[in-house]
């Protein structure tokens, strides 16, 4: 790779930005926060009524800020670094005579556990005693929460008490409990040692016994010295077994490095064991208080944006995302009857239930395509897995087969053209709310229909004529004189769109298009796109430039889709000047799949994994490792015009053999296992043998 020399996995610097939104993100499936930050949020805890509800507040005693003792004389070096390897994030003070280093991490292995740690070690010859100070600002209030100090527990502080109002009138307030171990003003290295640690938990959960049994897990760990070495491992086994990088610049390569970091921090460790997910929100777990980062509610974001990305590399979380999509599957059934239409659907802002939470209703109401995001996440995790229990048995059919029946509801006939119409909805771009037939929309309608049928087919269930009359005959708006696809009935050429809209077409959509309405598609939108809109779309205008192979214009939107990480942890903002959400998974999830699906030209179709590499300027190769493909894992990689692909290991005997098809001479390589097998750079499949 180039830059050999740089590390792209650990971010420095010697003093924190002053935005203190920019601090690096501390955050595992179920507890999140920033450093240095006086809230820490729990995973499916709200506050407030119906589009007020908020991820709740609660104190963090995480919030300690380690200090240089006072009168020493010593010049002292300060060093900030979040290292991605370990999950960690350390801040050092160094002179001649000691260091003293504070570790501050979300534990990957028992998420319901953040700790920090100080050491001190003596690097000069002599015994005097040395002191750092510990500064907390911890006060045991909220907001959100009715709290109360109880009795201690093994030697930590007991804080508990429940939001103040549900999400829903007569619902249930949620219990929180925390537990922490007291931090003093100060820690010495005694007279004549030469190192020390001291350890910090706070543990969070949902019952007082939950949490008593985590804080006990934890103190037997950290009884054998293994909480933080249990901790580093889980993330040395992550990375072990997936991975991203390209062969490119530096910037690039650590805003990817940054971008699957953060991601992969917010959802489970594989293998864990299961614990409900409560969905993904565009700034994270470390935010969404009232009035920051959309609340901490769940968008289409989660579907669209941030799991096809991560499918590939780690199916268990991406099956946790539907799980909650599964869930909540009683308030988007909800919501649809509220409308007057049948089926489900899902909300455009949703929380703990599923019911509608978007404080403005004209988004709830309109941005139905939220819909098409969910069955699209559906389908792709089904063609990559062939995970039939989730269909036939865990609740995944009964969300595809809803939706089905709300577009089926939800169009219109029209006998002047014949055909169905979509009318009064909000597309991808906001600007232009209450249009007709939006594209986007009626191109996922179409998709939802297909797949459903095709899955209905498979579980052996009848599928509704309805289903494929309407995916056959529902408008798609195309201009044959402009040779382009006009957004919605009437737009005009030359309106301003907000953001990635007709564009998503092709891919992440499932759409054939030829490469001529393709490019004018690409052509028309990128001149309209309004350039204060959000970070993940000028990711899919690059999956498209790499489509049609362009190289230029492929890196310079690639290039594009990742200027708002900001220095010098990596954190995204939402939009360009510095406005938004912040730490924006969306942008990120976006941003992975330009290369993870644009460079490789990846593409989950049913037949198999489509690729198809071509590289940016500025980029000559790139390596996916640990791609999950129904029951294997396989590395791929693109370097010096040779492409090598390895299955490096398989679920079981259940899982089929695989080869890959080139294109377009047909030729079939076998892929066993252990065998790395290289072809000229060229498009195929990954597919079953002999199909």
């Amino acid at each position: 790779m180039e830059d050999a020399g740089k590390d792209a996995t650990r971010f420095t610097a010697h003093s924190l930005p002053s935005d203190p939104r920019l601090l690096a993100t501390v955050t595992n499936s179920y507890l999140g926060t920033r450093v240095y930050h006086e809230t820490l949020h729990v995973s499916g805890v709200y506050n407030g009524a119906l589009g007020d509800t908020h991820r709740a507040i609660l104190p963090s005693p995480l919030n300690v800020q380690l200090e240089a003792p006072a009168g020493t004389g010593e010049q002292l070096t300060k060093t900030y670094a979040l290292d991605t390897n370990t999950g960690s994030f350390l801040h050092t003070l160094e002179g001649p005579s000691f260091r003293a280093s504070q570790r501050i991490y979300a534990h990957r292995t028992l998420p319901h556990v953040l700790a920090f740690s100080v050491s001190i070690t003596r690097l000069a010859k002599g015994s005097w005693p040395v002191t750092v100070r510990l500064q907390s600002a911890f006060s045991p209030e909220s907001p959100d929460l009715d709290l109360h100090l109880g009795p201690d527990f093994q030697g930590a502080r007991y804080l508990c008490g429940r939001t103040l109002s549900p999400e829903q009138p007569g619902g249930a307030r949620q219990e929180v409990h925390m537990l922490w171990t007291p931090v003093p003003p100060a820690l010495t290295l005694g007279e004549g040692q030469e190192d020390a640690t001291w350890e910090f938990l706070t543990v969070v959960g949902g019952s007082q016994a939950e949490a008593q049994a985590c804080l006990t897990e934890a103190l037997q760990l950290q009884a054998r010295h293994a909480l933080y070495t249990a901790h580093a491992q889980a993330w040395a086994q992550l990375w072990a077994d997936c991975g991203l990088d390209v062969e490119g610049p530096f910037a690039l390569r650590q805003a990817l490095r940054g971008a699957l970091y953060y991601l992969l921090s917010a959802l489970p460790q594989p293998g864990a064991p299961g614990r409900d997910c409560h969905g993904l929100s565009p700034g994270g777990l470390s935010n969404g208080s009232h009035g920051e980062c959309y609340w901490g509610h769940v968008f289409w974001d989660q579907d669209l944006w941030v799991l096809p990305g991560l499918l590939l590399l780690h199916p268990e979380a991406a099956k946790a995302l539907l799980q909650y999509r599964i869930r909540t599957l009683g308030g988007a059934l909800d919501n649809a009857r509220s409308l007057g239409y049948k089926g489900a659907k899902f909300a455009w802002e949703s929380a703990a239930s599923g019911l509608e939470v978007c404080p403005e209703a004209i988004y709830g109401t309109q941005e139905i395509h939220v819909n098409g995001a969910v069955v699209l996440a559906f389908q792709l995790y089904y063609h990559t897995t062939q995970d039939l229990e989730l269909f036939r048995e865990a609740g995944g059919w009964d969300v595809v087969r809803a939706v089905a029946e709300f577009w089926c509801s939800r169009v219109e006939w029209s006998p002047e053209e014949e055909k169905y119409h979509l009318k009064g909805v909000m597309p991808p771009d906001e600007y232009h709310p209450g249009v007709n037939n939006s594209v986007y929309t009626n191109v996922l309608v179409q998709n939802s229909l297909r797949f459903a049928a095709a899955l209905a087919q498979d579980l052996g269930h009848p599928v509704p004529n309805q289903w494929l009359v309407v995916a056959d005959k529902i408008k798609v708006p195309f201009d044959p004189k402009l040779n382009f696809h006009p957004e919605f009935d009437g737009y005009q050429p030359g309106e301003e769109v907000k953001q990635a809209d007709v564009v998503l077409l092709g891919y992440p959509v499932p759409f054939p298009l030829s490469p001529h309405v393709r490019r004018q598609n690409l052509e028309i939108y990128e001149a309209v796109t309004s350039p204060h809109g959000p970070a993940m779309t000028w990711s899919m205008f690059a999956v498209g430039w790499m489509e049609l192979k362009d190289p230029g214009r492929a890196w310079a939107l690639l290039e594009r889709s990742f200027a708002n990480v900001t220095e010098p942890f990596k954190v995204w903002t939402e939009n360009a000047d510095g406005s938004g959400a912040v730490n924006f998974l969306t942008g990120m999830g976006g941003f992975l799949q330009a290369v993870l699906f644009g460079v490789t030209g990846f593409r989950i179709t049913r037949a198999g994994l489509a690729f198809d590499p071509m590289c940016p300027v500025g980029v000559s190769g790139v390596c996916v490792s640990g791609i999950s493909y129904q029951g294997s894992r396989l590395d791929f990689s693109l370097s010096a015009g040779l492409v090598t692909v390895e299955v490096t290991a398989q679920a079981g005997t259940w899982a089929p053999s695989l080869e890959a098809e080139l294109w377009p001479s047909r030729t079939r390589l076998p892929l066993p296992p252990g065998r790395r097998v290289c072809f000229p750079c060229s498009a195929g499949r990954i597919q079953r043998s002999g199909l």
